[in-house]
């Protein structure tokens, strides 16, 4: 009977939350260790279906670094990277797209049907949703078919996401020339929730948040403003695949989205503990 009343408790404390999001977008940005981890892979895609469930609308986007360059690999194409950013030509784009949309995405819309949900894998070329130009050279590097967003046409995504349906997003963009072009999914997770104007935008990270001592686990930061990441960007303390993140949140919220979370998404749950307990987990972006 206690673990009854303790389950009881839980779903008390869910209330609140699931009351206050019912009816509004949440974008969770999905990849890391979780992504290829069967077991964290499930939970995570539980959260999700379980948030349909009660009300709210998760649109997903999902990234797959890894997958990518282990089939660019067996194709034998060099894969190269300029300070984070994969210098993609017109050989390796067409990888890229195979891979994101073609496996990847496939892979989370089967995982979420399978469980109940009614999944739909799409990505930027589709309605012509993420409308991109070629990113300009990096220190004189040109990084090739790397796009830069320039326009979201997010109208697809409403009607599905407010319909039954969850809208599973791969980041890749359409160029001027109808050519297909590479997105950081950070950045297109980021400029999603500012487009829909979504309650919520939720990272899924390899580590429990943003530290204020990168070598740290202990030193999480649980609310952040938008000024005190600057300085932590200028001091190098937030470095690396953290920086594209951390301006995916900034940008949200600039926009109308009213709360950013950098989460861990190698524990089991992690989207259920953050948004329907009073604790939560991680760090919170803030204005």
């Amino acid at each position: 009977m206690d673990t009854l009343i303790y389950k009881a408790g839980i779903l008390i404390e869910a209330l609140p939350y699931i009351q206050q999001l019912s009816g509004k977008t949440v974008i969770i940005k999905y990849g890391g260790s979780a992504m290829i981890n069967d077991d964290l892979s499930r939970t995570i895609m539980q959260d999700i279906t379980l948030l349909k469930y009660v009300g709210v609308n998760p649109i997903v986007v999902h990234g797959g670094g890894p997958e990518i360059t282990k089939m660019l690999e067996a194709l034998n194409i060099p894969t190269k990277f300029y300070k984070g950013l994969r210098i993609t030509t017109k050989e390796a784009v067409e990888v890229v797209q195979m891979v994101l949309t073609g496996k990847i995405n496939k892979d989370i819309v089967s995982q979420l049907n399978s469980l109940g949900g009614k999944a739909i894998g799409l990505c930027g070329k589709d309605a012509s949703i993420i409308e991109v130009e070629p990113m300009e050279p990096v220190d004189g590097v040109d990084l090739g078919y790397v796009g830069k967003i320039k326009n979201i046409n997010c109208r697809v995504l409403e009607i599905l996401a407010k319909d039954e349906y969850i809208p599973v997003v791969a980041p890749i963009g359409v160029g001027p020339d109808g050519e297909s072009y590479n997105i950081n999914a950070d950045t297109v997770a980021g400029e999603l929730a500012a487009a829909l104007k979504a309650e919520k935008l939720i990272f899924l990270t390899d580590i429990d948040g943003i530290r204020m001592d990168p070598q740290d686990p202990e030193s999480i930061i649980s609310v952040i403003s938008i000024d005190e990441i600057n300085k932590l960007i200028h001091k190098n303390i937030i470095n690396g695949g953290m920086v594209p993140k951390v301006e995916g949140c900034i940008k949200a919220l600039k926009k109308g989205v009213n709360r950013t979370h950098i989460i861990n998404g190698t524990i089991p749950h992690p989207i259920l503990l953050e948004i329907f307990t009073d604790k939560g987990i991680g760090t919170m972006v803030t204005c």
